[in-house]
């Protein structure tokens, strides 16, 4: 022990630890009389310090034995000089950590283990690390403790209860992506993490984000491998401790005061945060002033990470940072103008100062210094026209945003001359509307948007610079209200003035101030009086001679009658206890009364929406409005007796709004039904009578509305439908619709049959017995019967008849239709349907159904019949007029007979199949016979095409033999010469050729399949086990241990060899019919609870100088259940042998080349049989 200030040795302590271990760690606490020393045997000893009578001593005593786990880590806990009072300073408290747990003990007042955490299993190479630090948590400073082993940072917080027991509790933690060697606290929040590549990384602790990272490679850090390898003392410790100390470099780092030192081989680092000033200065030396103003910007608000620097409170703090900005602004106004490009385009210049003007603007905002922005800033900016105007537009987004309410009178001079020169008028308006207005010269600005129609700012400009509301109404008015009165369709800009002038109206009734805001509290009530006064005045301040009365209220009628109304209805919401109001609205109602009632100029609908506004005035509960009833009859009558049919929909829904706003009141039933029928209002027709429940004269007005007609269908369906009718209301329409039931059918014969079908099923025969017009019952069946119609003909439960109706209706109206109709229905009778078919000579029809009875000749002879008759025209025909024409039906015809014939020849014997292929390629050679004929000559090789098709499609159920004699035996070839028939034979031949080399690649292919999978199924049958040792695997002795006849050597697929009488002593070994079956002890216990493997086994007999197979019955384990259905699905498809078998079978009956009797071995081969199968096992599996 060294005195630093004398340099004198104080003592030399030999007995601190045991001999033979290095010193790892020595580190003194609070108190200077007390260390604590940790060694490389991973022990801990409380060195404490004496000195008595002159002489200087010193006693240790074990803390922690290397015996229960090694030490290579500890940390006591400093307390600053202003922390030295705390509570849990009395504790001295140590934390140690080991290579399995961490431990915080106190050494004060007496020994005691406050906790212990063990942590998980980390890698063996990394490093403990250990660091206290006081912090700030709940407004009370508490030690932390940061532990990290890995990539993983713990934090512990100790607190001192009012018992004096210590507690300890886990905050979050912090996952990098790197293994740490070293943990340093700079201050509370920021922590320094060394990495194991010597990379620094600086982080904030609360947040968990990386604020630097450094490289310091070059420092060459010492690392203290030397000490826990324990090389001093002849290398006597763990392999763990020695594992650990590769990457240990406790001793060559420390902190204190904000500064970490870092030993190097050859030199000492310091590394301290920058303080606050100093960061921002950085960034000004590079010459990033945005940075530098948004880095300062962020110690303002104290959203900065790793402040140092920054004392007082928090508005001293801020005070000193303003100030430093206001320096940076001036400097980066300066910066701005330098960097000005001095030639070029002026959008060059203009896309300068809008990078950098923003900012400068922004932060004086921000720091609330309007009167630098506007004074020294301006005008140094002014200097240069271009980033004046710049600078202007700049403000624009403030002023819209409220940050900038107002600003110095030279500036708005030059902000408004600069958005009229550059024509921004709309931005302008925008800007003076958020304005405050004590900054705006109001007799220019008042000019200005006049001028350049600024409406909203003229209003703005009167409302809150002179509290005065109706001159901007007067002005606007003066505009709309010529072109009105005059009948002329108004501008767009008058369009767009008379809205603005109706949402200044509302505004004002509601107390809203416009475009923005709110009135003031004190003014509303004046404000709406005088917008009442000024909209009921009996003239205008300059009325002509000829000036109608009421002005205003006209002018806003003709305008927008509607919303002029909705303005009132709003306003009227809010008159309760108010007797002025009230007068107000009674007065203003008696004004409308009389403009719009005793004047002929305005519309229906303008009438309709005044009364409209007066019904639904009037139903309130809390109504104190008059109005004349007598009106309401005058409008009903301007309303149903027109002087002409015009507007007609218009008048209709008018009176309609009406009634549903509550004028229903007002009117007389017994008068309002009838003119309604009368003028043909069928809509107020179903109003009435769906108030007093008569829904079945809804069904009459709905058939007499020619616009409604088809929604009748979807009000029957409700009615009938829909839960909340009674059952008289129900039956009532049920019999009106019934009544109307060919009117339905008439409109919608697809839609009647829907209906039809749901509500009255019950009555469909009846209602066929009734419908007269053919057609019209043809449609109705089709739409009913058809399920391509949508309707499912299964609910309906008809007769046939109906269904035998309909197709006997669809053969007259639609015979085009009859095969595919008859495809998807169903309910009818086959003989009668038959007849039907026949008697209007629906040919392929008929063939259908006689095929569908089962009389396959029969539908054969009836398309034989068509196919004769149509080859008969064409040997009479012309053929320049029906060639074409008449080749194309002949040739549909014979394909659909062939297909007919196909699709029946399955289920026919020889004979049978005969009877319909050979009359077919009769019918078709006999016009050739006729080939001398000039009539046949030019399309003879069309023909000649169609045969050689019923030939290659009967080849397949006829024997070639039997087909070549037929044609052989025909009175004409027969005495002909072979080149008549020399392309029908020759086109047999070829397809012969086909089919039989297509059979002999099919059995070549299904040859080789066979033979691959038999070898490898072979190969891997005979395949020999292999056992993983030369051992029994219960006894452990050699399988040659014994020279006992009765012992066997039984291996399994898994490896594992066992002695016979060694598994009969484990019970693995159960006899079954005279023979044993053995399972795998090993494999057996290792598998409790899941499905016993029974394994192939290999007996080897006496002295085992031979191995042969169980004869056992063997079963498969999972593995190799799972190999074969591999094999199984590999070769999943259709068989093969299968395919082979019916080409055999095929080409058999056709051709008489493979007619073998039942008795022919070949036949009665294994290899002729699908379901034979080779009782082989798969292979053992053995592991590796």
């Amino acid at each position: 022990m060294w005195d630093l200030a004398s340099g004198k040795l104080l003592r030399s302590i030999m007995d601190a630890h045991p001999p033979g271990t290095a010193i790892l760690h020595i580190k003194f606490t609070d108190d200077p009389t007390l260390a604590i020393c940790n060694d490389s045997g991973g022990s801990v000893f409380e060195l404490s310090f004496k000195r008595v009578m002159g002489v200087r001593t010193c006693e240790s005593r074990c803390l922690f034995s290397g015996s229960k786990g090694e030490v290579c880590c500890i940390e006591p806990l400093h307390a600053k000089t202003e922390l030295r009072d705390h509570p849990i300073t009395q504790y001295s408290l140590l934390a140690m950590a080991s290579l399995t747990k961490i431990l915080v003990i106190g050494l004060k007042p007496s020994l005691k283990v406050w906790m212990t955490f063990p942590y998980s299993r980390m890698d063996p190479s990394s490093v403990p690390l250990l660091a206290w630090h006081f912090v700030a948590v709940q407004s009370s400073m508490n030690p932390m403790l940061a532990f990290c082993r890995g990539d993983v940072v713990h934090f512990l917080l100790v607190k001192r209860d009012d018992s004096g027991a210590i507690h300890v509790t886990k905050q979050k933690q912090l996952h990098l992506h790197y293994d740490l060697i070293n943990f340093s606290w700079i201050n509370s929040r920021t922590v320094v993490l060394l990495d194991s590549v010597e990379k620094l990384h600086v982080i904030d602790r609360q947040t968990q984000e990386e604020l630097e990272t450094v490289e310091i490679s070059e420092v060459q850090l010492v690392y203290n491998s030397s000490h826990f390898k324990s090389l001093a003392t002849g290398g006597n410790v763990s392999q763990a401790l020695a594992l650990v100390g590769e990457k240990a470099c406790y001793q060559s780092i420390s902190s204190c005061g904000g500064q970490i030192f870092y030993l190097g081989t050859k030199s000492v680092h310091v590394m301290m945060l920058r303080s606050w000033r100093e960061r921002v200065d950085h960034l000004l030396k590079q010459e990033c002033l945005t940075e530098a103003l948004a880095l300062a910007w962020s110690f303002h608000e104290g959203k900065a990470k790793a402040v140092v620097g920054l004392s007082g409170d928090a508005n001293k703090r801020k005070a000193v940072i303003a100030d430093r900005m206001v320096e940076i602004l001036f400097h980066y106004a300066e910066r701005t103008l330098k960097k000005c490009p001095d030639q070029g385009k002026i959008q060059v210049m203009e896309q300068h100062f809008q990078a950098m003007v923003p900012a400068i603007v922004d932060y004086c905002l921000l720091l609330q210094r309007t009167d630098l922005l506007f004074s020294q800033m301006y005008d140094k900016l002014s200097e240069n026209s271009v980033a004046k105007g710049v600078f202007l537009e700049c403000l624009e987004q403030y002023i819209l945003s409220d940050k900038l309410m107002g600003m110095t009178a030279q500036v708005m001079k030059d902000l408004l001359l600069h958005y009229q020169d550059k024509n921004l008028m709309e931005n302008m308006e925008a800007c003076i509307v958020h304005m405050d207005i004590t900054s705006l010269d109001i007799q220019q600005v008042v000019l200005l948007c006049w001028e350049n129609h600024l409406y909203d700012a003229m209003i703005y400009v009167y409302n809150s610079g002179m509290n005065d509301f109706i001159s901007p109404m007067e002005k606007l008015f003066k505009v709309i209200a010529p072109p009105l009165s005059a009948g002329k369709s108004l501008s767009d800009e008058e369009v767009v003035m008379g809205n603005k002038l109706l949402v200044y109206i509302s505004c004002c009734l509601a107390g809203r101030a416009y475009p923005l805001g709110d009135i003031p509290e004190d003014l509303v009530p004046l404000v709406k009086n005088q917008i009442f006064e000024f909209l009921i005045r009996l003239h205008s301040s300059e009325a002509s001679a000829d000036e109608e009365v009421y002005p205003y209220i006209r002018t806003l009628l003709h305008f927008d009658t509607r919303e002029f109304l909705n303005v009132l209805a709003l306003t009227f919401e809010d008159f309760k206890n108010d007797k002025q109001a009230v007068e107000y609205q009674q007065r203003i109602v008696d004004i409308l009364l009389k403009v719009m009632v005793e004047n002929s100029d305005f519309t229906p609908s303008q009438v309709g929406c005044l009364f409209t506004f007066l019904a639904r005035q009037l139903a309130k509960p809390n109504n104190t409005l008059f109005v004349n009833r007598t009106l309401f009859d005058q409008v009903l009558e301007f309303l149903c007796s027109p002087d002409d049919d015009s507007r007609h929909s218009e008048r209709q829904q008018v009176l309609l709004e009406l009634l549903q706003a509550g004028g229903i009141v007002q009117f007389e039933e017994n008068r309002l039904i009838p003119m309604a029928e009368k003028a043909e209002f069928y809509q107020i027709c179903e109003f009435m009578y769906e108030q007093e429940h008569l829904y079945d004269k809804i069904i009459d007005c709905y058939l007499r509305d020619p616009v409604r007609k088809e929604e009748v269908f979807n009000y029957i369906h409700n009615i009938l439908s829909i839960p909340g009718y009674s059952v008289e209301e129900k039956q009532s329409v049920w019999q009106k619709a019934m009544k109307h039931i060919k009117e339905l059918l008439l409109l919608s014969p697809c839609k009647a049959a829907d209906l039809i079908a749901t509500h009255f099923s019950d009555q469909i025969e009846g209602i066929i017995k009734n419908l007269q017009d053919p057609f019209l019952l043809f449609q109705f069946l089709r739409s009913l019967l058809d399920p391509r119609e949508g309707i499912n003909p299964d609910m309906l439960q008809l007769s046939p008849c109906v269904t035998e109706q309909f197709i006997e209706l669809l053969c007259h109206y639609n015979p085009d239709q009859v095969l595919e109709t008859l495809q998807v229905l169903e309910f009818y009778r086959l003989e009668e349907t038959i007849q039907i078919t026949q008697k209007h000579l629906l040919h392929e029809a008929s063939s259908y159904l006689l095929e569908k009875k089962g009389d396959i000749h029969g539908a054969f002879q009836v398309m034989l019949e068509q196919l004769r008759s149509k080859l008969l025209m064409l040997t009479h025909e012309d053929e320049e007029s029906t060639e074409l024409p008449l080749l194309k039906d002949i040739e549909d015809t014979l394909m659909k007979t062939i297909a007919l014939c196909r699709r029946n020849s399955h289920n026919l014997n020889q004979q049978q199949r005969e009877a319909l292929w050979f009359p077919l390629l009769e019918a078709m050679m006999s016009p050739q016979k006729l080939s001398s004929s000039t009539a046949l000559c030019p399309y003879s090789e069309s023909l000649k095409s169609l045969t050689m098709q019923v030939l290659n499609n009967m080849a397949a159920f006829i024997a070639l033999p039997s087909i070549l004699q037929r044609i052989l035996q025909d009175p004409v070839y027969g005495k002909g010469k072979l080149g008549e028939i020399q392309g029908l034979v020759l086109g047999m031949l070829d397809t012969f050729n086909y089919e039989q080399t297509l059979l002999e690649t099919t059995t070549n292919l299904l040859n080789h399949d066979l033979h691959w999978s038999l070898c490898n199924l072979r190969a891997s049958i005979t395949r020999g086990l292999n056992p993983k040792q030369d051992y029994c695997c219960i006894c452990l002795q050699q399988y040659k241990r014994r020279q006992e006849t009765a012992d066997e050597i039984i291996v399994f697929s898994c490896g594992h060899l066992y002695h016979s009488l060694c598994l009969l002593s484990k019970e693995c070994g159960i006899e079954t019919k005279g023979q044993m079956r053995w399972t795998c002890y090993k494999c057996n216990s290792s598998n409790k609870g899941g499905k016993l493997c029974e394994n192939f086994s290999e007996l080897k007999k006496g002295n085992g100088t031979s191995l042969a197979q169980s004869s056992s019955e063997s079963l498969l384990d999972s593995q190799q259940i799972q190999a074969f259905d591999q094999l199984c699905r590999l070769y999943r498809g259709t068989s093969r042998l299968a395919l082979l078998t019916e080409l055999s079978r095929t080409h058999g009956e056709k051709h008489g080349l493979l007619n073998v009797s039942q008795g022919d071995p070949v036949l009665n081969s294994v290899f002729q049989n699908e379901n034979f199968q080779l009782h082989l096992s798969p292979p053992p599996f053995t592991e590796d």
